[in-house]
């Protein structure tokens, strides 16, 4: 009987499988920067609902001002410096600060993540013998070090991050579903187009949690171990290493879950 060497199964083939292999090769690029575009659209929408809340603080901070150099008639004439206008604006810049501050905490590691594919050969039976490789650390491992080690980064980062990528997926399923339902709404009825537009919606949501979603979690929670790592030493660290940009997601991210993931309102 001969031996024959093991020879690794043929790719498909065909227009489509080619078309796939391209674009496969450009992962490296555009996987993180939809990461980034996901985590991106979720403080936004999450920024979003934030807005009035920004504009009532301003207003109670200017009355109390005005109600502070009323009291003089060496400063009463300071009592109209902010008119609603200015306010309004006050409250813009102080929501796109935010929102940009939050970008930079959660949406830039994702420009980071990296995928590694094992090569081929490496399907040989014998190659299970060989030592494993180095690489980045999986959930399981990265889960049992925030327990046993854990800092506000390590807990903070991730759930925020996973608070902004689901109202980022539904804002996007949102976008669908709105568009879906106006275009077809007049061609098969105000029915079968609700029905089509929710089905659409919620396909988007699925699609996007799982392709870009848990990547995007994970991915900060890399990079949160990894600072970890780098810079606690103490107790003390553990707790106030990152702790100003945490301060500064924490808000946005409890905005995120509760004004802006309207996951029922798919179903409703």
């Amino acid at each position: 009987m001969s031996l024959r060497p093991l020879t690794p199964p043929s790719a498909p083939a065909g227009p489509l499988a080619g078309l796939s292999r391209f674009m496969g090769g450009f992962r490296w690029a555009f996987m993180p920067l939809g990461l980034l575009s996901l985590i991106a659209v979720g403080v936004h929408a999450a920024t979003d609902t934030v807005d009035d809340r920004l504009l009532t603080l301003v207003d109670g901070l200017d009355a109390a001002f005005d109600r502070w150099v009323g009291g003089s008639p060496w400063t009463e004439g300071w009592v109209d410096l902010l008119s609603l206008e200015r306010r309004t604006q006050l409250a813009r810049g102080l929501a796109l600060a935010w929102e940009l501050a939050v970008d930079l905490v959660l949406a830039l590691p994702a420009l980071g993540y990296r995928e590694s594919r094992p090569p081929q050969e490496e399907e040989e039976p014998w190659r299970k013998y060989l030592p494993p490789r180095a690489g980045k650390p999986g959930w399981k491992a990265l889960f049992a070090r925030s327990l046993r080690q854990p800092t506000t980064v390590r807990w903070v980062r991730p759930l925020a991050t996973a608070a902004v990528v689901l109202a980022g997926a539904c804002s996007v399923a949102r976008l669908v579903q709105g568009t879906v339902y106006l275009s077809w709404r007049e061609l098969f009825g105000e029915g079968a187009a609700d029905v089509a537009a929710r089905g659409l919606a919620l396909a988007a949501l699925g699609g996007l949690v799982a392709t870009l979603g848990w990547r995007a979690v994970l991915r900060n929670l890399q990079h949160a171990d990894a600072a970890s790592q780098a810079h606690v030493r103490s107790r003390w660290q553990a707790f106030t290493y990152g702790l100003v940009g945490s301060v500064l997601v924490v808000p946005l991210a409890l905005a995120a879950v509760r004004d802006a993931s309207p996951v029922l309102s798919f179903l409703r």
